[in-house]
């Protein structure tokens, strides 16, 4: 995968959350504990995440993490939740920003490997990334396919507002949702991109 293949970064979260995100940006993990806000991720992977360091010696839960494309296996696990979500489309000019890693596969997993942006999308295979489905017969290659689908982008601190593109939802509940919050944040039903 080359750089001018990211179209888009693609960031799950709860609906509620996106008057906080465009009022103080898409924050870390460490920085969200501090503010009131819905979380979407499962406890047993932030167990994980939270032991876990980069190569810089930082923690994980210092940086923003962004899928390369979130049809994947995350957002196929909050799927009971699609009312309540949406997947932000960042601008991809965020991997020119400073201290960004992209990894290869979820950043919790224990095979992961780290990279600086260039080599890290040279190692993603834009095929697999994007495939529609994972769930091969061989149970080994699901599971590395399905590691692969999550590999992210993960960015230090926090990414400004001024980032946000616009929003996906996978129904027109999600959809209302979202528009009752007021925004001036364009929202669109792309329901096969959801589960």
């Amino acid at each position: 995968m080359k750089l001018d293949d990211v179209e888009e970064l693609h960031y799950i979260t709860a609906i509620a959350n996106v008057p906080s995100i465009l009022e103080h940006g898409i924050i870390s993990h460490r920085l969200a504990d501090k503010i009131n806000h819905a979380s979407v991720a499962m406890p047993e992977i932030q167990d994980r995440r939270r032991s876990k360091k980069v190569p810089s010696g930082r923690p994980l839960h210092d940086y923003v993490n962004f899928y390369l494309d979130a049809h994947n296996p995350m957002l196929s696990r909050v799927r009971d939740r699609n009312n309540l979500i949406c997947v932000l489309a960042v601008n991809p000019d965020v991997l020119k920003k400073p201290g960004v890693i992209i990894t290869d596969q979820n950043a919790a997993s224990d095979y992961v490997r780290f990279y600086n942006t260039l080599d890290g999308l040279d190692i993603i295979n834009k095929e697999v990334l994007r495939a529609r489905f994972w769930n091969h017969l061989d149970q080994i290659q699901r599971w590395r396919h399905a590691s692969a689908k999550c590999a992210e982008v993960l960015v230090p601190d926090k990414v400004e507002s001024s980032c946000v593109r616009e929003a996906y939802v996978a129904n027109e509940t999600a959809q209302e949702a979202f528009r009752k919050l007021g925004v001036p944040l364009k929202v669109r039903i792309l329901s096969d991109f959801f589960f």
